[in-house]
């Protein structure tokens, strides 16, 4: 018996695959190559440096948003961590309200008060058809010509001054019993996560409800409480005094950060507005009636009920609006705000090594979405609805 003739294996389409895959990745390996070569030559021939040493050099510029010691003396290596944490800080707040923001928008666009639904609708279709670059400037510009000059700050509180060069609030100063106030915080909060799955398991199978307040703040306040007034309650303030042309001690809340804080929540906001309208108004009506039938009110029937259903159509969107956000926050360059890119061009001017600190910047924002897409996923598959 004849064997069957086999075709080369060249016909293969297996093999054609995956032999496409290489010469594709080769081909770029070879581009990146040629890049990297070409990019060298030229660096070299203008006696411009490579490399990452001048992270440790004196930056020799001032950042006035620094959350840790800083001065001009410090490395351009200090300045970036500055202006990494100065993006940490504006993103996460400005996710976290913009997420409360959103969602209140979003109910109250489906509200029955006539005059609260058309207060919503108009303002989510007004922000959402503005540049948000315009928005920053906007508030910039409104806040530093109607607050007064510093000289003539207004005292809001004892120690608490506003001005055209921002908030000034009088801070604890640094004491030993901190570390150990803020270690047992994390500590309750984690705790009363823990509490708070397993109450909610039991409520589940027997029924039996639990306070939220009586739970939380019995994990997240009452033990920092206690261990602050073991170490002596201190009471020591740090308060801003008028010195020469600003404020000295305290913290200060500059324009710059409220404004680039502000417009990104405003903006934002309106987008997670419509992301949570749509996702109410994709869970059935049946489920309204029959909350409402079983005696529920409608505050209770949308937390309990419509929510929890409609996560499974408002999380996916929402995790692109927060990735937004969060590279949004680089628009701050554009209002003088110290973060991440503005810090990375400045050293850039001064060091001329650009290759190095785009590099920077990409590697950092792509870190932070790649960090965000990760809870958002992890979040999606935890709040999934779980059918038989």
């Amino acid at each position: 018996m004849a064997e069957p003739n086999h075709p080369p294996f060249w016909r293969d389409l297996r093999f054609r695959k995956v032999a496409f895959q290489v010469l594709v990745l080769g081909l770029l390996l070879v581009l990146g190559g040629i890049l990297f070569s070409n990019a060298k030559t030229a660096l070299e021939n203008q006696n411009v440096a490579s490399g990452f040493g001048f992270l440790k050099q004196e930056a020799a510029f001032e950042i006035s948003d620094a959350p840790i010691s800083y001065s001009a003396e410090s490395s351009f290596g200090r300045a970036l961590v500055v202006g990494l944490i100065n993006t940490l800080v504006v993103a996460l707040l400005g996710n976290i309200l913009a997420v409360f923001w959103g969602t209140f928008l979003g109910i109250a666009q489906l509200s029955s008060n006539w005059l609260l639904a058309k207060l919503a609708k108009t303002y989510v279709t007004v922000f959402r058809n503005l540049p948000l670059v315009l928005l920053l400037f906007f508030w910039y510009v409104l806040v530093t010509e109607i607050f007064p000059s510093v000289r003539e700050a207004i005292e809001l509180l004892p120690h608490t001054y506003l001005s055209q060069r921002g908030l000034a609030v009088p801070v604890p100063k640094g004491h030993p019993s901190h570390p150990y106030i803020l270690a047992v915080f994390f500590l309750g909060l984690a705790f009363s996560w823990l509490s708070y799955r397993w109450l909610k398991r039991r409520q589940e199978k027997t029924g039996k409800s639990f306070s939220l307040l009586t739970l939380f703040g019995g994990c997240m306040v009452l033990p920092p409480l206690l261990t602050w007034c073991l170490a002596g309650a201190p009471l020591e303030l740090d308060v801003p005094a008028l010195e020469g042309f600003g404020f000295e001690g305290g913290f200060i809340f500059t324009p710059e950060f409220g404004a680039l804080l502000l417009g990104l929540v405003l903006y934002t906001g309106a987008f997670i507005a419509e992301i949570v309208r749509s996702g109410i108004q994709s869970v059935n009506k049946g489920q309204w009636e029959a909350a409402t039938s079983l005696g529920m009110g409608s505050g209770k029937t949308l937390r309990l009920v419509i929510l929890p259903q409609a996560l499974r159509v408002i999380i996916p969107p929402l995790t692109g609006q927060i990735l937004n956000l969060t590279k949004n926050s680089s628009l701050a360059v554009a209002i003088g705000y110290s973060d991440f890119v503005n810090v990375a061009n400045t050293t850039m001017n001064q060091t001329g090594q650009a290759i190095e600190c785009i590099a920077l910047i990409m590697a950092v924002y792509l870190f932070f979405s790649l960090l965000t897409s990760l809870f958002m996923n992890w979040y999606n598959h935890a709040t999934r609805l779980v059918t038989r």
